[in-house]
């Protein structure tokens, strides 16, 4: 078994920046790939960023790539995702999750292949 918590979340101006934090406990995640996704009310859940926890390859959606960063602290056993230039449509309940290091980084973005989840934090953007 894997333990997600996310802290980070909170109220930001379009523009501005957040840093979540998913910290993970319990099996040892070096050899699970980690994602981040978000789900906005009436939407469904999206994928947002991932990364190999062995190699430190990351992958982004179009609609974030350049504007946030997906990082892992080895000696804190968490993963960090650095979002910045906000903007109002990045407003959503974000969520980080740990699965299988699946080879073909197409799964990676399937919110079906992660088997652990965390609760979930709120990010709202103001206009």
């Amino acid at each position: 078994q894997v333990q997600l918590v996310e802290s980070g979340g909170g109220l930001v101006q379009a523009g501005g920046s957040l840093t979540l934090s998913c910290a993970a406990s319990g099996r040892t995640i070096s050899s699970y790939a980690m994602g981040w996704f978000r789900q906005a009310p009436r939407k469904e859940r999206e994928f947002v960023a991932a990364i190999r926890w062995s190699t430190s390859s990351t992958y982004y959606a179009d609609s974030v790539k350049d504007r946030f960063s997906i990082s892992r602290d080895n000696a804190k056993n968490t993963v960090i995702l650095q979002m910045n230039s906000l903007k109002p449509e990045d407003t959503a309940l974000y969520y980080c999750a740990a699965g299988p290091n699946y080879s073909n980084s197409y799964y990676l973005q399937s919110s079906q292949r992660y088997a652990y989840w965390g609760q979930g934090t709120q990010v709202t953007v103001s206009s």
